[in-house]
């Protein structure tokens, strides 16, 4: 949350144990890229089964279109609470998730990260210094 800059995130009981219960094949880059989601994507401070990423959850959704859902839920949430300025802030935390992974899956080489999501290395190093300013 401190990284994204979004809202600490509690998990309910129900949530734990179904989290507990799955087989995570992607080990930690996967457990990660949930917790960034939840971070970005769940409506409230608590965190239920509900709310999950749809690949983790009940829903039965494909991976691939259950992100699409859940941000337009998530967009509809964040207006019908009044909040504005959404696409900044999903923008930046969508952009800052897909580079996270590319980082993690390619063990940090910048330059093959970038290629990976279609950017030039000094873009990627801009984008870099502009989500991290404290580190670079």
């Amino acid at each position: 949350a401190r990284e994204l800059g979004g809202e600490r995130k509690v998990l309910r009981a129900d949530a734990l144990a179904h989290l507990q219960a799955l087989p995570w094949p992607g080990n930690v880059r996967q457990l990660e890229n949930a917790c960034n989601w939840l971070t970005v994507m769940a409506p409230g401070r608590e965190v239920h089964v509900e709310d999950l990423p749809p690949e983790l959850g009940t829903s039965g959704e494909k991976e691939s279109e259950g992100w699409q859902a859940a941000l337009a839920a998530w967009a509809e949430q964040q207006l019908a609470a009044g909040n504005d300025a959404i696409m900044k802030q999903a923008g930046r935390a969508f952009e800052a998730t897909l580079i996270r992974a590319a980082l993690q899956h390619t063990g940090g080489r910048k330059r093959e990260a970038a290629n990976l999501l279609g950017l030039g290395r000094n873009t990627l190093a801009r984008k870099l210094a502009e989500l991290k300013p404290s580190e670079h």
